[in-house]
Protein backbone atom coordinates (compact mmCIF):
# COMPACT_ATOMS: atom_id res chain seq x y z
CA UNK A 1 0.00 0.00 0.00
CA UNK A 2 2.45 2.22 0.73
CA UNK A 3 3.80 1.94 -2.74
CA UNK A 4 1.11 2.86 -4.27
CA UNK A 5 0.42 5.95 -1.50
CA UNK A 6 3.87 7.46 -2.72
CA UNK A 7 2.41 8.72 -5.85
CA UNK A 8 -0.67 10.02 -4.86
CA UNK A 9 0.64 13.50 -5.97
CA UNK A 10 0.15 13.45 -8.98
CA UNK A 11 -1.21 10.22 -11.45
CA UNK A 12 1.31 11.14 -14.29
CA UNK A 13 4.41 11.17 -12.24
CA UNK A 14 3.76 7.29 -11.96
CA UNK A 15 4.24 7.03 -15.95
CA UNK A 16 7.74 7.57 -16.31
CA UNK A 17 8.46 3.98 -14.23
CA UNK A 18 7.87 0.75 -16.20
CA UNK A 19 8.13 -2.11 -14.19
CA UNK A 20 10.27 -4.89 -16.14
CA UNK A 21 9.77 -8.46 -14.62
CA UNK A 22 13.10 -11.02 -14.87
CA UNK A 23 11.54 -14.06 -16.58
CA UNK A 24 12.26 -17.93 -15.38
CA UNK A 25 15.64 -18.81 -17.23
CA UNK A 26 16.95 -14.75 -17.63
CA UNK A 27 20.01 -14.46 -16.04
CA UNK A 28 21.59 -11.56 -14.19
CA UNK A 29 25.63 -11.05 -13.72
CA UNK A 30 27.08 -7.99 -13.33
CA UNK A 31 30.39 -9.40 -13.46
CA UNK A 32 30.99 -9.13 -16.87
CA UNK A 33 29.55 -8.55 -20.26
CA UNK A 34 30.22 -11.87 -22.33
CA UNK A 35 27.86 -13.73 -23.95
CA UNK A 36 26.68 -17.06 -22.24
CA UNK A 37 27.86 -20.03 -22.87
CA UNK A 38 26.40 -22.28 -25.82
CA UNK A 39 25.48 -25.14 -22.26
CA UNK A 40 23.79 -22.34 -20.77
CA UNK A 41 22.06 -21.23 -23.39
CA UNK A 42 21.13 -24.56 -24.22
CA UNK A 43 19.90 -25.04 -20.29
CA UNK A 44 17.57 -21.72 -20.68
CA UNK A 45 15.77 -22.92 -23.87
CA UNK A 46 15.14 -26.02 -21.89
CA UNK A 47 13.73 -24.45 -18.90
CA UNK A 48 11.96 -22.06 -21.05
CA UNK A 49 9.82 -24.83 -23.18
CA UNK A 50 8.38 -25.77 -19.26
CA UNK A 51 6.90 -22.30 -19.17
CA UNK A 52 4.60 -20.03 -21.28
CA UNK A 53 4.65 -16.48 -22.09
CA UNK A 54 1.71 -14.09 -21.40
CA UNK A 55 1.07 -10.36 -21.77
CA UNK A 56 -1.22 -8.85 -19.14
CA UNK A 57 -2.60 -5.43 -20.14
CA UNK A 58 -3.66 -3.25 -17.46
CA UNK A 59 -6.00 -0.54 -16.58
CA UNK A 60 -3.75 1.98 -17.41
CA UNK A 61 -2.73 0.99 -20.31
CA UNK A 62 0.85 -0.56 -19.17
CA UNK A 63 1.81 -3.96 -20.05
CA UNK A 64 3.24 -6.88 -17.89
CA UNK A 65 4.78 -9.57 -18.86
CA UNK A 66 4.24 -12.53 -17.23
CA UNK A 67 6.20 -16.37 -17.75
CA UNK A 68 3.91 -19.07 -15.77
CA UNK A 69 4.40 -22.90 -15.83
CA UNK A 70 3.63 -24.77 -18.92
CA UNK A 71 0.03 -26.60 -17.16
CA UNK A 72 -0.56 -23.49 -15.02
CA UNK A 73 -4.12 -22.44 -14.30
CA UNK A 74 -6.07 -19.46 -14.25
CA UNK A 75 -5.60 -18.62 -10.44
CA UNK A 76 -1.88 -19.07 -11.01
CA UNK A 77 -1.18 -15.81 -13.33
CA UNK A 78 -4.03 -14.08 -11.37
CA UNK A 79 -2.49 -14.23 -8.06
CA UNK A 80 1.05 -13.15 -9.95
CA UNK A 81 -0.87 -10.10 -11.67
CA UNK A 82 -2.89 -9.20 -8.00
CA UNK A 83 0.20 -9.42 -6.05
CA UNK A 84 2.44 -6.94 -9.04
CA UNK A 85 -0.48 -4.32 -7.84
CA UNK A 86 -0.46 -4.84 -4.99
CA UNK A 87 -4.51 -5.11 -4.70
CA UNK A 88 -6.17 -6.61 -1.38
CA UNK A 89 -9.91 -6.72 -2.55
CA UNK A 90 -9.08 -8.78 -5.26
CA UNK A 91 -12.59 -10.35 -6.31
CA UNK A 92 -13.87 -7.72 -7.87
CA UNK A 93 -11.32 -8.06 -10.64
CA UNK A 94 -10.82 -10.74 -13.19
CA UNK A 95 -8.54 -11.35 -16.41
CA UNK A 96 -9.86 -11.61 -19.77
CA UNK A 97 -9.20 -12.35 -23.30
CA UNK A 98 -10.91 -13.01 -26.78
CA UNK A 99 -11.44 -16.37 -28.62
CA UNK A 100 -11.10 -16.68 -32.15
CA UNK A 101 -14.58 -14.99 -32.97
CA UNK A 102 -13.70 -11.78 -30.86
CA UNK A 103 -16.07 -12.74 -27.65
CA UNK A 104 -14.64 -12.15 -24.64
CA UNK A 105 -14.25 -15.10 -22.15
CA UNK A 106 -13.44 -14.63 -17.84
CA UNK A 107 -10.03 -16.48 -17.31
CA UNK A 108 -11.72 -19.38 -15.65
CA UNK A 109 -8.61 -19.68 -12.57
CA UNK A 110 -9.56 -23.54 -12.09
CA UNK A 111 -8.21 -24.08 -15.26
CA UNK A 112 -5.49 -24.66 -17.85
CA UNK A 113 -4.76 -21.67 -19.37
CA UNK A 114 -3.51 -23.10 -22.62
CA UNK A 115 -6.73 -24.80 -22.51
CA UNK A 116 -8.75 -21.77 -22.51
CA UNK A 117 -6.69 -19.11 -24.42
CA UNK A 118 -6.00 -20.16 -27.85
CA UNK A 119 -4.32 -17.32 -29.48
CA UNK A 120 -1.04 -17.16 -28.53
CA UNK A 121 2.09 -17.24 -27.42
CA UNK A 122 2.19 -14.86 -26.03
CA UNK A 123 -0.95 -14.88 -24.65
CA UNK A 124 -2.62 -12.06 -24.15
CA UNK A 125 -5.22 -10.93 -21.47
CA UNK A 126 -6.87 -7.80 -19.95
CA UNK A 127 -7.04 -7.11 -16.26
CA UNK A 128 -10.53 -5.42 -15.66
CA UNK A 129 -12.94 -4.95 -13.55
CA UNK A 130 -15.62 -8.15 -13.33
CA UNK A 131 -17.90 -7.05 -10.73
CA UNK A 132 -19.02 -3.38 -10.31
CA UNK A 133 -20.01 -2.29 -7.36
CA UNK A 134 -23.55 -0.97 -6.44
CA UNK A 135 -22.43 1.47 -3.87
CA UNK A 136 -18.15 2.66 -4.02
CA UNK A 137 -17.93 4.02 -0.54
CA UNK A 138 -18.15 0.39 0.43
CA UNK A 139 -14.40 -0.54 -0.94
CA UNK A 140 -12.34 -0.39 1.86
CA UNK A 141 -9.35 0.27 -0.40
CA UNK A 142 -8.42 3.63 -2.21
CA UNK A 143 -6.38 1.40 -4.59
CA UNK A 144 -9.41 -1.12 -5.36
CA UNK A 145 -11.30 2.75 -5.68
CA UNK A 146 -8.29 3.97 -8.19
CA UNK A 147 -9.01 1.02 -10.26
CA UNK A 148 -12.11 1.24 -10.74
CA UNK A 149 -12.26 4.73 -11.53
CA UNK A 150 -9.86 3.62 -14.60
CA UNK A 151 -12.29 0.80 -15.56
CA UNK A 152 -14.93 3.59 -15.69
CA UNK A 153 -13.03 6.11 -17.52
CA UNK A 154 -12.21 3.39 -20.03
CA UNK A 155 -16.06 2.13 -20.39
CA UNK A 156 -17.06 6.05 -21.18
CA UNK A 157 -14.51 7.06 -23.45
CA UNK A 158 -14.86 3.59 -25.31
CA UNK A 159 -18.59 4.01 -25.88
CA UNK A 160 -20.08 1.63 -23.27
CA UNK A 161 -20.80 3.54 -20.51
CA UNK A 162 -23.16 6.25 -22.23
CA UNK A 163 -23.75 10.02 -20.43
CA UNK A 164 -25.38 13.02 -21.08
CA UNK A 165 -23.63 16.16 -22.35
CA UNK A 166 -23.58 18.08 -18.28
CA UNK A 167 -22.35 15.00 -16.84
CA UNK A 168 -19.67 14.06 -19.90
CA UNK A 169 -18.24 17.62 -18.50
CA UNK A 170 -17.96 17.21 -15.06
CA UNK A 171 -16.50 13.87 -15.00
CA UNK A 172 -13.90 14.91 -17.80
CA UNK A 173 -13.11 17.65 -15.43
CA UNK A 174 -12.46 15.35 -12.63
CA UNK A 175 -10.27 13.42 -14.71
CA UNK A 176 -8.33 15.93 -15.28
CA UNK A 177 -7.95 17.01 -11.59
CA UNK A 178 -7.21 13.10 -10.95
CA UNK A 179 -3.93 13.44 -13.58
CA UNK A 180 -2.79 16.66 -13.35
CA UNK A 181 -3.89 18.15 -9.71
CA UNK A 182 -4.85 21.80 -9.24
CA UNK A 183 -4.85 24.07 -11.54
CA UNK A 184 -1.74 26.41 -12.49
CA UNK A 185 -2.02 29.17 -14.88
CA UNK A 186 2.03 28.59 -15.62
CA UNK A 187 1.24 25.16 -16.28
CA UNK A 188 -1.75 24.29 -17.49
CA UNK A 189 -3.02 25.83 -20.90
CA UNK A 190 -6.27 25.46 -22.38
CA UNK A 191 -4.57 22.98 -25.54
CA UNK A 192 -3.74 20.46 -22.80
CA UNK A 193 -7.33 19.11 -22.32
CA UNK A 194 -6.93 18.04 -26.04
CA UNK A 195 -4.47 15.40 -24.65
CA UNK A 196 -7.57 13.52 -22.99
CA UNK A 197 -9.62 11.17 -24.87
CA UNK A 198 -13.08 11.80 -22.31
CA UNK A 199 -16.08 10.87 -24.55
CA UNK A 200 -15.67 8.95 -28.41
CA UNK A 201 -17.43 12.32 -30.21
CA UNK A 202 -15.42 14.78 -28.57
CA UNK A 203 -15.39 17.95 -29.91
CA UNK A 204 -13.18 21.24 -28.95
CA UNK A 205 -16.50 22.60 -27.39
CA UNK A 206 -16.27 19.60 -24.95
CA UNK A 207 -12.60 20.45 -24.49
CA UNK A 208 -13.13 24.08 -23.44
CA UNK A 209 -16.13 23.21 -21.14
CA UNK A 210 -14.49 20.52 -19.08
CA UNK A 211 -11.59 23.00 -18.76
CA UNK A 212 -13.41 25.32 -17.02
CA UNK A 213 -14.75 22.64 -14.95
CA UNK A 214 -11.46 21.51 -14.10
CA UNK A 215 -10.77 24.95 -12.93
CA UNK A 216 -12.79 24.69 -10.33
CA UNK A 217 -11.81 21.48 -8.99
CA UNK A 218 -9.22 23.10 -7.12
CA UNK A 219 -8.42 21.46 -3.56
CA UNK A 220 -9.67 18.14 -4.60
CA UNK A 221 -6.85 15.17 -3.78
CA UNK A 222 -6.74 12.61 -6.48
CA UNK A 223 -8.38 10.26 -4.37
CA UNK A 224 -11.19 13.13 -4.16
CA UNK A 225 -11.20 13.17 -7.68
CA UNK A 226 -12.12 9.94 -8.18
CA UNK A 227 -13.99 9.53 -5.50
CA UNK A 228 -16.39 12.30 -6.74
CA UNK A 229 -16.07 10.29 -10.02
CA UNK A 230 -17.46 6.99 -9.33
CA UNK A 231 -20.26 8.64 -7.01
CA UNK A 232 -21.53 10.52 -10.67
CA UNK A 233 -20.74 7.01 -12.65
CA UNK A 234 -22.84 4.88 -10.22
CA UNK A 235 -25.96 6.52 -11.25
CA UNK A 236 -25.55 6.17 -15.26
CA UNK A 237 -28.46 3.69 -16.25
CA UNK A 238 -25.99 1.36 -17.71
CA UNK A 239 -23.32 1.26 -15.01
CA UNK A 240 -21.68 -2.29 -14.30
CA UNK A 241 -24.37 -3.80 -16.90
CA UNK A 242 -22.86 -6.79 -19.33
CA UNK A 243 -25.52 -7.56 -21.87
CA UNK A 244 -26.38 -10.55 -23.87
CA UNK A 245 -28.54 -10.46 -26.65
CA UNK A 246 -30.99 -13.51 -26.36
CA UNK A 247 -34.98 -14.51 -28.09
CA UNK A 248 -37.76 -15.16 -26.18
CA UNK A 249 -40.21 -17.45 -26.29
CA UNK A 250 -42.67 -14.97 -28.51
CA UNK A 251 -39.84 -14.96 -30.55
CA UNK A 252 -38.51 -11.19 -30.48
CA UNK A 253 -35.42 -10.06 -29.13
CA UNK A 254 -34.32 -8.89 -26.16
CA UNK A 255 -31.26 -8.05 -24.28
CA UNK A 256 -30.26 -9.32 -20.84
CA UNK A 257 -28.11 -7.49 -19.01
CA UNK A 258 -26.37 -8.71 -16.00
CA UNK A 259 -25.91 -5.90 -12.92
CA UNK A 260 -25.11 -5.38 -9.35
CA UNK A 261 -28.48 -5.72 -8.55
CA UNK A 262 -30.31 -8.26 -10.66
CA UNK A 263 -30.47 -9.27 -14.80
CA UNK A 264 -32.36 -6.29 -16.77
CA UNK A 265 -34.38 -7.17 -18.99
CA UNK A 266 -34.30 -5.22 -22.23
CA UNK A 267 -36.97 -4.50 -25.84
CA UNK A 268 -35.28 -2.32 -28.45
CA UNK A 269 -33.24 -0.45 -25.67
CA UNK A 270 -36.53 0.04 -23.74
CA UNK A 271 -35.93 -1.65 -20.14
CA UNK A 272 -39.09 -3.79 -19.51
CA UNK A 273 -37.78 -5.91 -16.30
CA UNK A 274 -35.65 -6.65 -13.49
CA UNK A 275 -35.02 -10.20 -11.85
CA UNK A 276 -33.35 -9.04 -8.59
CA UNK A 277 -30.50 -11.51 -7.74
CA UNK A 278 -32.02 -12.67 -4.33
CA UNK A 279 -35.45 -13.81 -5.91
CA UNK A 280 -33.54 -15.76 -8.92
CA UNK A 281 -33.89 -19.42 -7.73
CA UNK A 282 -32.31 -21.75 -10.55
CA UNK A 283 -29.94 -20.91 -13.20
CA UNK A 284 -29.51 -23.74 -15.72
CA UNK A 285 -29.12 -24.17 -19.24
CA UNK A 286 -29.72 -27.04 -22.13
CA UNK A 287 -28.01 -26.38 -25.64
CA UNK A 288 -29.32 -23.33 -26.83
CA UNK A 289 -32.02 -22.38 -24.40
CA UNK A 290 -31.64 -20.63 -21.32
CA UNK A 291 -34.00 -21.07 -18.50
CA UNK A 292 -34.54 -18.65 -15.54
CA UNK A 293 -36.96 -19.60 -12.45
CA UNK A 294 -37.84 -16.18 -10.49
CA UNK A 295 -39.81 -16.12 -7.02
CA UNK A 296 -42.07 -13.16 -6.96
CA UNK A 297 -45.19 -12.53 -4.31
CA UNK A 298 -48.68 -12.45 -5.85
CA UNK A 299 -51.65 -10.18 -4.41
CA UNK A 300 -51.78 -12.21 -1.36
CA UNK A 301 -48.02 -12.59 -0.46
CA UNK A 302 -47.80 -15.90 -1.76
CA UNK A 303 -44.59 -16.59 -3.48
CA UNK A 304 -45.10 -18.01 -6.54
CA UNK A 305 -41.99 -19.39 -9.22
CA UNK A 306 -42.48 -18.61 -12.99
CA UNK A 307 -39.85 -19.82 -15.50
CA UNK A 308 -38.52 -17.87 -18.07
CA UNK A 309 -36.88 -19.24 -21.22
CA UNK A 310 -34.50 -17.15 -23.83
CA UNK A 311 -33.17 -18.61 -26.91
CA UNK A 312 -29.39 -17.89 -28.00
CA UNK A 313 -27.44 -18.67 -31.16
CA UNK A 314 -26.20 -21.87 -29.84
CA UNK A 315 -24.72 -23.76 -27.19
CA UNK A 316 -21.03 -22.07 -27.01
CA UNK A 317 -23.33 -18.43 -26.14
CA UNK A 318 -25.72 -19.80 -23.85
CA UNK A 319 -23.15 -21.61 -21.86
CA UNK A 320 -20.77 -18.51 -21.98
CA UNK A 321 -24.39 -16.36 -21.00
CA UNK A 322 -25.16 -19.16 -17.89
CA UNK A 323 -21.62 -18.99 -16.84
CA UNK A 324 -21.23 -14.95 -16.71
CA UNK A 325 -25.29 -15.16 -14.63
CA UNK A 326 -23.91 -17.45 -11.98
CA UNK A 327 -21.09 -15.82 -10.98
CA UNK A 328 -22.95 -12.48 -10.74
CA UNK A 329 -25.83 -14.17 -8.83
CA UNK A 330 -23.02 -15.89 -6.49
CA UNK A 331 -21.26 -12.85 -5.98
CA UNK A 332 -24.24 -10.10 -5.40
CA UNK A 333 -26.72 -12.33 -3.99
Amino acid sequence: MLRFLSFRKSRREARGSKWKPIHHGDTVDSSTSAPPSAAVTAAQIKLAKKFIACRVILLDGSDLSIDVKKHAHGQDLYDRVIYHLDLIEKDYFGLQFMDAGQVSHWLDPTKSIKKQVKIGPPYTLHFRVKFYSSEPNNLREELTRYHLFLQLKSDISGGKLECNYDTAIELSALVMQSELGDYDADEHELGLASEFRFIPDQTEDIEIAAFDKFKQCRGMTPAMAEMNYLNKTKWLEMYGVDLHYVMGRDGMEYTLGLTPTGILVFENKNKIGLFFWPKVQKLAFKKHKLNLVVSEDDENGSEQEHTFVFRLQNLKACKHLWKCAVEHHTFFR
